[in-house]
């Protein structure tokens, strides 16, 4: 049994010991701060050890050990120090190797890897392995993100170069009409006033198309929110483009299942209702219908839809007939009905964004023969009994 003085001071010693070494272990991880990980790992196993050995050697000296003991206990203490170095040349080994993996994980962040994907860590419970998955999922969120703004930044140069496309010919066709009546070349005026008058409406509609786009993808769509009738937005698009119809000998049939009512912007939603109507009588051959139809589906939803006989749309395009400026094939893109479409493909997709800022959908499916296209909004409770 240890006296209680006898262990007062051989604590004493092992701390003093202790604090020795390892404050001479710290300055010695200060200065290999820049050496590997197995270094550093090294010089932590080795402050250890060498505090137990000094402090040994300190109780020794003060007789509170003997000469065999210390022996036996410094041999011990050295083979444990050679087994823990072992030991860490492995741990360090593989948190290097987790470390590698980590920064090349954050360096490739946001760019394309070589590989492709991203190969889980095999410790998975570590910290550094959630770590690096979590760098993994960033990594993966951020590709797709540079894939959308690459697929936005692609659209947007094409819509450019198809509006400066729409601006440049009726302006070409403007200023050559202007030069013939200021020369004196024009052989009949009153024809070519009426041919600019065209010109000029037909730049109206593209201006006009641009703004109300730029106002839905901004945000500063401002509605007047009332009650509606889808019946009264469809009798009042078909009154309006009738006439335009029975010149492409296109017939606008309306075939009203109920009525439904919703909450929104009548001027808006009639906007969308006849850039819906005119885009089916732009692609409807000549002795074809149009079919409108109104009805409240089983989720109590308003459904208005407009069906064309124009030979339906790819399928692989069926998502893009609602991107500005998109133009499909020659067959779904005729000439622009001027005075009453722009022509610059805007309509669908200003039909969406409309119906979208309404809390709806507007969506497009072939049928026999042709495209229907469903206007969803939410009907009014009272409208869906």
């Amino acid at each position: 049994m240890i006296r209680a003085g006898d262990l007062g001071a051989i604590v004493g010693i092992a701390v003093v010991c202790g604090l020795v070494v390892g404050a001479i272990g710290l300055v010695a991880l200060r200065l290999a701060r820049r050496a590997p990980m197995a270094v550093q790992v090294s010089i932590v196993v080795l402050t250890g050890t060498l505090s137990v050995a000094v402090g040994m050697v300190a109780v020794a000296q003060a007789m509170f050990l003997s000469p065999h003991d210390l022996v036996v206990s410094l041999w011990v203490a050295g083979i444990a120090a050679l087994v823990s170095l072992g030991v860490a040349a492995v741990l360090a080994v593989t948190f290097v190797r987790q470390a590698r993996r980590v920064r090349r994980l954050a360096a490739s962040l946001g760019g394309a890897r070589e590989d492709g994907a991203i190969v889980p860590m095999d410790a998975s419970g570590s910290e550094l392995a959630a770590v690096a998955e979590e760098l993994a999922r960033t990594s993966l969120r951020l590709e797709e993100a540079h894939a959308e703004v690459d697929a936005m930044d692609q659209s947007r140069r094409e819509f450019i170069a198809w509006i400066s496309h729409d601006l440049r010919t009726p302006l070409a066709g403007l200023r050559a009409m202007a030069e013939a009546l200021e020369d004196g070349l024009a052989d009949d005026p009153q024809r070519f006033h009426r041919q600019m008058r065209l010109q000029v409406d037909h730049l109206s509609d593209l201006v006009d198309d641009l703004f109300e786009l730029s106002k839905i993808e901004s945000g500063r769509l401002i509605l007047a929110m009332d009650t509606v009738s889808l019946h009264d937005l469809v009798s009042d698009a078909v009154a309006e483009l009738r006439v335009l119809a029975e010149t492409r000998r296109v017939t606008i049939r309306e075939s009203p299942d109920q009525d439904a009512l919703v909450r929104g912007d009548a001027r808006e939603l009639g906007r969308a209702v006849s850039n819906l109507l005119l885009n089916a009588i732009q692609y409807s051959p000549p002795g074809t219908a149009v079919a409108v139809e109104t009805e409240v589906d089983a989720d109590g939803h308003a459904v208005l839809s407009v069906v064309d006989q124009g030979g339906g749309i790819p399928p692989t395009d069926l998502e893009n007939v609602f991107r500005a400026g998109w133009r499909g094939a020659e067959s779904r893109t005729p000439a622009p009905l001027w005075g009453r479409s722009s022509g610059a493909g805007l309509g669908l997709a200003i039909a969406r964004g409309i119906v979208v800022a309404h809390d709806g959908d507007l969506h497009a499916r072939n049928v026999d023969g042709g495209c229907r296209f469903e206007m969803v909004l939410p009907a009014l409770p009272h409208a869906a009994a």
